[in-house]
């Protein structure tokens, strides 16, 4: 992932209201409506919350029938964690530098 899209992620997974819609999807398909009856918002605020996820691709959209449900893609929120992983480790490595340096002043 490039910071071009990273940067979109993370500010997609930045609200709190996103972060509860993708923890629900975790636990299987919903619609936007299902979405509003589990949590305290609106079906309106749910549906602009979805295109976010949509827009940065962390959701899909599955029609069953009349209705569209939404499903969580795991490979991306992976690879979004795997970007981190990698920061996280060079960070740690300069760390130890300069760790090493300092104990062998």
């Amino acid at each position: 992932m490039t910071t071009d899209t990273l940067v979109p992620t993370f500010a997609a997974l930045g609200d709190p209201t996103r972060w509860s819609v993708l923890e629900a999807l975790g636990e299987g398909d919903a619609s936007a409506s299902a979405l509003a009856d589990r949590l305290p918002v609106s079906r309106q605020a749910i549906a602009k919350h979805l295109a976010v996820l949509l827009d940065v691709g962390l959701v899909d959209q599955v029609r069953v029938g009349r209705e569209v449900r939404y499903r969580a893609l795991g490979s991306r929120l992976t690879e979004t964690a795997d970007a981190l992983a990698r920061v996280g480790a060079e960070w740690d490595r300069r760390l130890a530098m300069i760790k090493q340096i300092a104990e062998d002043l």
